[in-house]
């Protein structure tokens, strides 16, 4: 199948980057420290902010102790990178877009989209939008509306790249089209999607006058 865009918005986690194995972790912990019950189990919902899943998880706390729990769930997640990985295809994908083209649009605050890019040796975009960027995070679609724009486009005219519920929404409710990435959801819970492959092993993107050619083969 071949489509064509303008612009790609790429999610990081589960899209560009694995780091379910830190995610899990990072949250037991900071689910102990912050008296969840049956923190040994907890299992986050993929996709959504940190701030928003403090703010559920302890709806007791005020402003400072929501930032306050947001800060001790970055560094954990900063410091535990022992098993994160690059995704397969994505080193290949990015390396053949033009730097004008493409986004990262996450949920990860924008220190730990840095920390995660830079312990992955992944490129980082010029244009990024990160969940400390916006006002609502995913699955409202402001945060797929905002990455369009800072590439100077309409969201009709982009393709989110997802791998959960929650970032397929918010890709289709911002207007774009979504390719969705199977890895850490099935593909019966990725039914809103335009389209789904199993990986962007044999994504292929190739630069036109106007945008993008993207050739794949959905499941």
């Amino acid at each position: 199948m071949k489509v064509y865009t303008k612009g790609l918005l790429f999610d990081m986690d589960g899209v560009l980057i694995s780091s379910i194995g830190s995610v899990v972790r990072c949250w037991r912990v900071w689910a102990e420290r912050y008296n969840i019950p049956n923190w040994e189990s907890y299992e986050i919902p993929h996709g959504t902010r940190a701030i928003d899943i403090i703010r559920q998880l302890r709806p007791d706390l005020d402003e400072a102790g929501v930032n306050e729990g947001l800060r001790v769930i970055e560094d954990l997640e900063i410091e535990d990178t022992s098993d994160l990985k690059v995704l397969p295809g994505v080193r290949d994908l990015l390396a053949s877009l033009p730097p004008e083209r493409w986004s990262i649009v996450t949920s990860a605050t924008r220190r730990l989209l840095l920390g995660r890019l830079k312990a992955a040796e992944l490129p980082l975009p010029a244009r990024i939008i990160a969940g400390d960027d916006v006002v609502h995070g995913k699955p409202h679609p402001e945060p797929y509306m905002t990455g369009a724009k800072l590439l100077g486009l309409a969201p009709a005219d982009c393709i989110v790249v997802e791998d959960a519920p929650a970032g397929v929404g918010a890709g289709v409710e911002a207007g774009c089209r979504v390719l969705g990435v199977l890895g850490t959801h099935e593909a019966a819970q990725l039914t809103a999607c335009t389209w789904i492959v199993p990986s962007l092993t044999g994504v292929v993107a190739r630069s036109t006058p106007d945008g993008l050619e993207l050739e794949f083969e959905p499941v």
